[in-house]
């Protein structure tokens, strides 16, 4: 006689999230502005407005980009402000930074408007091993957002999990 093989993880009551799920499409571009500098060192404000002017911004079309200068100019605010003006026709999402400021930024938003109240008091496991770089700093956000609302946090994936947290009981 052969007993009927039960799957006890679909039918808990534990949620499983995946951060991977919620990775933002576009492609990630960072930016180096050096290129519109003076000798790539100094900020000229009427050769920096003309090359702003002329160059492609189509090429950022729902993109995220990154602004930074990889030579040890000193850039006033104002000039990525100026950037900004362009690349708000075009760019998804612009940060001034690397290509992980642009992901800390996008999951910062994601997980702030995450409408996790239907793990209120179950326990939750956080998926990990993604295909897609989500950023560490995702998973702390994440934890900060269900540790207030949730029974448990465990990490990893259902057969092989490592315990995070476990609400006190009263």
């Amino acid at each position: 006689m052969s007993k009927e093989i039960v799957n006890r993880v679909a039918k808990s009551k534990l949620i499983t999230i995946d951060l991977e799920d919620y990775y933002p499409t576009g492609n990630r571009i960072q930016l180096d502005i050096k290129g519109w500098l003076f000798q790539d060192l100094v900020l000229k404000e009427e050769g920096f407005r003309e090359s702003l002017k002329t160059h492609n911004w189509k090429q950022y079309k729902d993109s995220h980009v990154a602004l930074f200068c990889s030579t040890n100019a000193i850039i006033p605010t104002w000039a990525y402000m100026l950037i900004q003006t362009y690349l708000n026709e075009t760019a998804k999402t612009v940060t001034i930074g690397t290509i992980e400021t642009i992901e800390t930024f996008l999951y910062t938003k994601i997980i702030d408007g995450l409408d996790l109240n239907y793990c209120n008091e179950k326990p939750v496991i956080i998926k990990g091993c993604s295909e897609k770089k989500v950023p560490e700093i995702a998973y702390v956000l994440l934890i900060n957002k269900l540790q207030p609302i949730v029974k448990s946090i465990m990490y990893g994936e259902a057969c092989s999990s490592v315990p995070l947290y476990k609400k006190k009981k009263n």
